[in-house]
């Protein structure tokens, strides 16, 4: 039982390993998607400082597009960081939190997603872009439709296949098994709560006159050829025509 008990943890250890390894693959593949995001901000704060004065007043509502751009992609870095890290230590708390952030993540996609393509208009609902890189970006998405469609859909199934590894091989932690490992690894002993004892030895009560003690001779021989001593039978040494004592 115990060398079976010790293959099947083997065989739950070598999946978790294998589990976490995807799990930190898939992270650092959508980390060029995170850093690209933080560098496509950068790039256009930088050309915007270069003609115009950046102070902290003009990002809002002036460069909003670059502020959003780099808070989702520094929000998805920090996502993949945690998955990462959770998937390296293998704790339950740390994948639960990666996968609530996950989900919120694309539940926010989806909702950017179907806003997009249920509202034809929506560029006129959003605020006006100083830059110009809003209008580049829908222009640049409309002439390389077939590719943008292709990487998005990648995006999103990374990002599914993330949240699945996440929540199995938070099932497959459990947090006693180190309690199990111990349990199993050292053999318990059982002594038995009553140990049965020897036959008490009894002072005597009276003294043979030649200087032996009839009682504790008695006793000394029921234990050495085992003989019940609950005083079921009583041996007597001094003869059965001998009066009691006075």
């Amino acid at each position: 039982m115990a060398r079976g008990g010790r293959s099947e943890k083997g065989g739950g250890g070598c999946g978790r390993c294998c589990l976490g390894f995807l799990l930190k693959l898939l992270a650092f593949l959508q980390a060029f998607a995170a850093l690209s995001a933080v560098l496509y901000a950068a790039s256009i704060l930088s050309r915007w400082a270069r003609h115009h004065e950046l102070h902290i007043h003009h990002l809002l509502p002036d460069l909003w597009f670059a502020c959003a751009v780099m808070a989702a992609g520094l929000l998805y870095c920090a996502i993949l960081l945690a998955g990462y890290v959770a998937a390296e230590i293998s704790s339950g708390c740390c994948l639960c939190f990666y996968t609530g952030l996950a989900m919120v993540m694309m539940l926010l996609e989806a909702a950017v997603a179907g806003r997009i393509l249920l509202n034809e208009h929506w560029i006129q609902d959003l605020p006006y872009d100083r830059t110009g890189e809003l209008q580049n970006l829908v222009s640049f998405v409309h002439d390389n439709l077939d590719l943008c469609k292709w990487a998005a859909l990648a995006t999103v199934a990374t990002q599914a296949l993330s949240l699945l590894l996440a929540m199995v091989l938070r099932a497959m932690v459990s947090p006693t098994s180190s309690d199990y490992d111990s349990d199993e690894d050292f053999v318990v002993i059982r002594r038995p709560l009553l140990i049965a004892q020897g036959a008490p030895s009894y002072l005597p009560t009276t003294a043979d006159p030649r200087g032996v003690h009839p009682n504790l001779w008695s006793s000394s021989m029921r234990q050495k050829y085992g003989l019940n001593s609950s005083g079921d039978y009583t041996y007597n040494t001094l003869g059965q025509n001998a009066a009691p004592p006075q």
